[in-house]
């Protein structure tokens, strides 16, 4: 009878592992920054949209945009938009059937004041670029001139 009850305490403890390590990578999958004209505005007032998975809960968001980001969060709003309805057909003369497009979960956070993240490259950072490589183009061609 022992060895029974150690093979049924063995299997819980495995139970428990796997659903330690669903929510693991849940976590992992868990941000895609969202890249739209809206949240562009958006940024002026410090909150980002973010696509997350279905399963994840506002401190997790919180807890993982603080993480990665080296930012304050104030503010956690989500949002579950449902999958559109889809028409497919079943042959020539049969009744054309439906189905839905999966949902989709985004998340709107709101920074502390003086906090930010770069999501989209400003007009600024494409005119350094610009200039940078001129200036590297001009350095060669003189490097250039110098070794002939």
């Amino acid at each position: 009878m022992a060895k029974d009850t150690t093979v049924k305490t063995t299997v819980k403890t495995d139970k428990k592992a796997k659903k330690e390590s669903q929510g693991n990578k849940i976590i992992l999958n868990l941000l895609q920054p969202r890249a739209t004209e809206k949240t562009y505005l958006e940024q002026g007032k410090r909150t980002y949209a973010f696509f997350v998975t279905e399963e994840t809960s506002k401190q997790a968001i919180k807890a993982r945009v603080e993480k990665d980001y080296n930012v304050k969060v104030t503010d956690v709003r989500t949002l579950t938009r449902k999958g559109k309805k889809c028409r497919f057909s079943r042959g020539k003369h049969a009744y054309p059937g439906t189905a839905f497009r999966r949902d989709h979960k985004l998340a709107y956070v709101t920074l502390a004041e003086g906090n930010s993240i770069k999501v989209f490259e400003t007009p600024e950072d494409k005119k350094e670029t610009k200039v940078s490589a001129k200036e590297a183009k001009k350095a060669d061609k003189k490097a250039d001139k110098e070794n002939k």
